[in-house]
């Protein structure tokens, strides 16, 4: 996480993050568990990596997507998977749902609606994977604006 902020060692955002090493454990863990999970039901691993990169890409993070295409690259992503990080690909089917969902909840959350979750599940797209593309979004959310949030505190020093 601080190496995508560009914090380094010794510098206060580093030092704070430091501070609160329970906190940062725990956004390891939940990074791990939403990008990475044990059983990831329909959502491959590379399928969430490229939906993380799409989404770093959507919020100008460059360093974060490039995080997520790391990972992408790490799970073997297949030509296809590897297009999703790319926000202006829209796909088809399953996989233009996913997208849809993903660019809305990324950019404009408070418009989602029941309509966008028909969608998926008219896609093909069950509960439980709802539930995790739910998750995966709300951790992007987050860690987006804790980096964005650090790399303020380094440009202030």
């Amino acid at each position: 996480m601080t190496r995508q902020a560009g914090v380094l060692p010794g510098e206060a955002a580093h030092d704070a993050l430091a501070a609160r090493a329970e906190i940062v454990a725990m956004t390891q863990a939940t990074h791990d568990a939403a990008l990475k999970p044990r059983h990831p039901g329909g959502l491959s691993h590379a399928e969430r990596a490229a939906l993380a990169s799409r989404i770093a890409r959507l919020n100008a993070d460059p360093a974060l997507a490039e995080h997520y295409d790391a990972l992408m690259r790490e799970a073997s992503a297949s030509a296809e998977v590897e297009r999703i990080a790319d926000p202006a690909f829209k796909g088809s089917g399953r996989i233009a749902a996913l997208i849809a969902y993903t660019d809305l909840a990324s950019t404009r959350p408070k418009d989602a609606g029941p309509g966008d979750i028909d969608a998926l599940k008219q896609a093909g797209i069950g509960d439980a994977d709802i539930v995790r593309l739910a998750e995966l979004n709300a951790f992007l959310a987050y860690q987006i604006r804790l980096i964005a949030g650090l790399k303020l505190m380094r440009e202030q020093g």
